[in-house]
């Protein structure tokens, strides 16, 4: 699918918010309550730090310097030039966010210099799978945002939307860990259909296509939603906010074990390992229930978002 060009590849005007709308979700914090009610409570209520990974940042990075490749003519986008971008888009990063320095004591010179190799290698699993020459990205790093039961805004970020001159849809997302396993696969497009729903919602069309570009493996994984199929999707996402809800009415998260809490960071206060959760935050109840806004916390390994 070759993208018809645009003039504006980002949406930074205000959302619109009819006053009817109460709150909303991201399919970040919706995967987060799916995973584990309190992991939810943590990132989101509680708001407890956590430290970024490794893993993390090098996904931040890479995606950064494909959202910048794009701004190259077409002739342009080569490895090579891709390359080159990611030196200048850690030392961005850094220079807007210094405590990524942190993650090499000592700004170990030999240690950073292995994290943007580590980088660079997973530029070349991008344009093992994609040729950037012939696309035309009608959106990249968009915010997108749809109000689904006349209360629940839903919102995300895409990496990337083309638009196709039939007017299809190809939803893309970036991922710089390995090709998942089955469960990990499904929380990827869980994700992706939350995108599609908002697309489908606002646009009036379902997307032709959604793609995850796995590239530590090179692989392509498509899948390919039908209108019925959001439409279950967005009770279940209406339904899921319900749980939530009630969940923050009755101060009830509960932990859900599983073998992702082995990348948790808040094992020192889940009662699963013999932690103590802070107390309830008084002010949860009367937050303001539009914040939940973009938020990228470390992913375990082969489900990074």
């Amino acid at each position: 699918m070759t993208a018809e060009p645009v003039t504006t590849q980002q949406q930074t005007a205000p959302t619109q918010v009819p006053a009817t709308v109460r709150a909303s979700l991201s399919p970040s914090r919706a995967a987060d309550f799916k995973t584990c009610p309190l992991l939810y409570r943590f990132r989101s209520i509680d708001r407890l730090p956590e430290r970024p990974s490794v893993e993390q940042v090098r996904g931040t990075l890479v995606h950064a310097v494909l959202e910048r490749l794009f701004d190259l003519p077409a002739a342009g986008r080569t490895p090579t030039a891709a390359g080159d971008l990611v030196a200048p888009q850690w030392d961005r990063l850094v220079t807007e966010q210094p405590e990524l320095a942190d993650l090499f004591p000592g700004d170990d010179p030999a240690a950073v210099a292995d994290f943007l190799r580590s980088a660079t290698a997973l530029l070349d699993g991008y344009f093992a799978v994609e040729d950037p020459q012939r696309l035309e990205p009608a959106e990249r790093e968009s915010l997108i945002s749809a109000v689904v039961d006349d209360e629940l805004l839903i919102r995300g970020y895409l990496d990337r939307l083309d638009v196709a001159p039939d007017g299809a849809l190809r939803v893309v997302d970036y991922k710089t860990g390995g090709a998942p396993r089955e469960a990990f696969e499904a929380r990827a497009l869980f994700q992706l259909k939350f995108y599609a729903l908002v697309l489908w919602r606002t646009r009036g069309v379902v997307p032709r296509v959604l793609r995850l570009l796995y590239l530590r493996d090179a692989e392509v994984c498509d899948y390919t939603p039908d209108a019925e199929e959001l439409e279950r999707f967005e009770r279940t996402v209406v339904a899921l906010w319900r749980a939530i809800e009630q969940a923050t009415e009755r101060r009830d998260f509960r932990p859900r074990p599983s073998r992702l809490c082995d990348w948790c960071s808040h094992q020192a206060h889940c009662p699963t390992f013999g932690g103590t959760p802070p107390p309830f935050p008084e002010a949860a109840a009367s937050a303001d229930p539009l914040r939940d806004a973009r938020s990228r916390p470390a992913p375990p390994p082969g489900a990074d978002e």
